[in-house]
């Protein structure tokens, strides 16, 4: 019998109390903080497709046409070009949005009408501005005309034919939005006519399908489009488990109904990571977690780890599956109710332990509830506690976090921990759209921070401290071997942003060719290593030779170091060179910025004219600017 059950999102708590939890929200009137914080807690319940349905109606209701002023990120419009049916995966789309805080709005022209709204620029499309558009054209829309009884040549001319109307596609979409696009491949949903040998069969439509998912993951990144792996998913979950043949014949429905939440998530988890929105840090606990047992109890001979049982491999896999990620860029920490030393100890003797002390950049054990623990954590990687996820195998520690620390993704993990890993993959928290060098160099950098930190506490005071760190920092104008980390971290960073203005690839393409701009990406070295590009600053040269500073972020952990001053007197430089004669700051509010709203009053710009938004504009006169010294050396790269 062909069917099988639906995929879930089995990594997010269930409440069996929704229903009431709905009822609630519903009856509520004020459109609040706390309201659109309730609305995030219940987008991350884990909801069937009913469920989700009425989650979206209830909020579409509370909310209206978009949430309280500067409580999500920027708005998304999204647009949804499909030759099928997809109306009844649009709220899956926007449920798994608001899990992630984002505010989501979708159009989709009328059936097949994919291209012909592309084209036409007096469209419904081009009035609507999609910030993400979603191409998700089904099977038998790509294998249009194909025949088994195709020759070899004319069967590659077909599919040279739609992967030539793909990238036409592609074109006239970042033509005419310059937005994030993504891709679904295809999936694989037709029988088999000669069986396992399939790609034999030059018109086979199953080998044509596979062939052009294949072209769609070479093509993909040098073209700036971010691959929806539909057909991985599903050949994980069972193709019967995505795909309804009556469905499809009944309403031509490619992904069934029941499949949505899942759906919806993994277009959500791509758009928040084009808006810099994944997680950066793992937070692991220890005790039948990372081994079995409990160390303090069973001392490192009797806890549970390494060849000869099964058990012993499972929690090697999680170690394996932590370590590849910090191979990533993604940080590791520890969080574990234990004495220090005890819960050291298998890092350091522990022969079959493949996590090491040097992969944890931060390691936190003690008596202190857990909640209270991570805060430190965050504190000490200088990250927010919305970056964190906690893998914690004890369902009270789970609750418990998720109570105290609602911001803290705390994945539901089965009994098994061969399982751990499969939770934490499929539920996305890591996922980005490229992986850069920087990030690779991540885990080196928080341990680089470590010694950093013990240098600053034993020195005696501040200026011998950063005169002890040996910085220089290393200038560059945007390029185009920087452009993947540059768009990285204006889409990223948060705290330390005076506008959190979002610019896609093309946007950053367009600075470095503008005579009148200056892109700048700046990399901080000292005596313990390569802090990477830890800051981005773009200025804009008006008619009336002011420059004004329209992007200035800089990663947090470099803060106190006097890099702040070193930018401003290259920038001044810089703009000088330009023929400037001031430059203008402005600060843009956000619900995470506030740490910057003097910044440029303490950098001796003029005192800033405060608009009610709590926006700002202020002015440096550089004629005349004299940059005041600092510790670090300032070397062009």
């Amino acid at each position: 019998m062909l069917g099988t059950l639906a995929p879930s999102l089995h990594w997010l708590p269930s409440d069996e109390g929704w229903r009431a939890r709905f009822k609630a929200f519903r009856a509520g009137e004020e459109t609040s903080v706390a309201a659109w914080e309730e609305a995030i807690a219940l987008a991350n319940l884990r909801l069937d497709f009913t469920g989700i349905n009425a989650l979206d109606q209830i909020i579409r209701e509370r909310f209206g046409a978009r949430p309280p002023e500067r409580l999500a990120t920027k708005p998304v419009r999204l647009a949804i070009l499909s030759s099928s049916t997809t109306s009844h995966l649009h709220a899956a789309i926007r449920i798994a949005a608001l899990r992630r805080g984002i505010w989501l709005t979708i159009y989709e022209p009328d059936y097949g009408q994919y291209f012909q709204e592309l084209s036409d620029e007096t469209s419904a499309l081009h009035e609507f501005r999609p910030t993400a558009i979603l191409f998700a054209l089904d099977a038998s829309e790509l294998c249009g005309g194909v025949t088994s009884g195709m020759a070899d040549d004319a069967a590659a001319g077909a599919l040279q034919d739609v992967s030539a109307r793909m990238q036409t596609c592609w074109t006239l979409a970042k033509q005419a939005f310059a937005c994030q696009i993504i891709q679904q491949t295809a999936l694989d949903v037709f029988p088999a006519l000669i069986g396992e040998n399939e790609e034999r069969l030059s018109g086979s439509r199953v080998s044509v399908i596979h062939r052009f998912n294949a072209w769609l993951r070479e093509a993909a990144m040098p073209s700036g489009v971010d691959l929806l792996a539909l057909d991985r998913r599903a050949a994980r979950d069972g193709l019967f488990a995505w795909f309804n043949p009556a469905l499809w014949h009944r309403a031509k429905q490619e992904v069934a109904p029941a499949a949505a939440p899942v759906y919806g998530d993994l277009v959500g988890r791509l758009i928040a990571a084009g808006q810099g929105r994944s997680y950066k840090c793992l937070v692991l606990d220890l005790d039948n977690t990372l081994w079995g047992g409990v160390i303090g109890d069973d001392g490192l001979e009797g806890i549970v780890l390494g060849q000869g049982s099964a058990s012993g491999e499972a929690f090697i896999a999680v170690q394996d599956y932590a370590r590849e990620q910090a191979r990533r860029g993604i940080i590791l920490a520890v969080c574990s109710k234990n004495d220090e030393a005890n819960a050291r100890e298998p890092f350091e003797k522990h022969p079959e332990m493949l996590l090491k002390s040097g992969d944890i950049a931060c390691f936190v054990a003690n008596w202190q509830d857990k909640a209270a623990n991570l805060r430190d954590i965050a504190q000490r990687l200088n990250i927010g506690l919305d970056a964190l996820v906690f893998l914690d195998d004890n369902p009270f520690e789970r609750t418990l976090i998720r109570q105290e620390l609602p911001m803290v993704a705390v994945p539901e993990v089965p009994d098994d921990p061969a399982l751990f890993a499969y939770s934490l993959s499929d539920a996305g928290y890591f996922e980005s759209l490229a992986v850069t060098a920087e990030d690779r160099e991540r885990s080196a950098q928080y341990q680089g921070n470590i010694q950093r930190e013990a240098l600053r506490e034993s020195a005696t005071d501040m200026n011998s401290y950063l005169r002890g760190l040996d910085m220089k920092l290393i200038w560059r104008r945007f390029d185009s071997v920087g452009v993947q980390r540059i768009v990285q971290l204006i889409n990223k960073t948060n705290q330390f942003n005076l506008t959190t203005r979002r610019y896609t690839e093309e946007d950053v393409k367009a600075i470095m060719s503008d005579r009148n701009a200056i892109g700048l990406q700046l990399r901080l070295m000292d005596r313990f290593g390569d802090n990477g590009i830890i800051a981005i600053v773009i200025g804009k040269m008006g008619s009336d030779r002011n420059m004004v500073i329209d992007t200035w972020l800089m990663s947090c952990r470099v803060l106190g170091r006097q890099v702040e001053r070193t930018t401003l007197n290259l920038l001044a430089r810089r703009a000088r060179e330009m023929g400037a004669q001031s430059l203008i700051g402005d600060y843009v509010p956000t619900k995470k910025n506030g740490m910057v709203k003097n910044h440029y009053t303490l950098l001796g710009f003029s005192t800033p004219d405060e608009k009610p938004d709590g926006s700002s504009r202020s002015v440096l006169d550089i004629r005349e600017y004299a940059a005041p010294e600092t510790f670090i050396e300032i070397l062009e790269g």
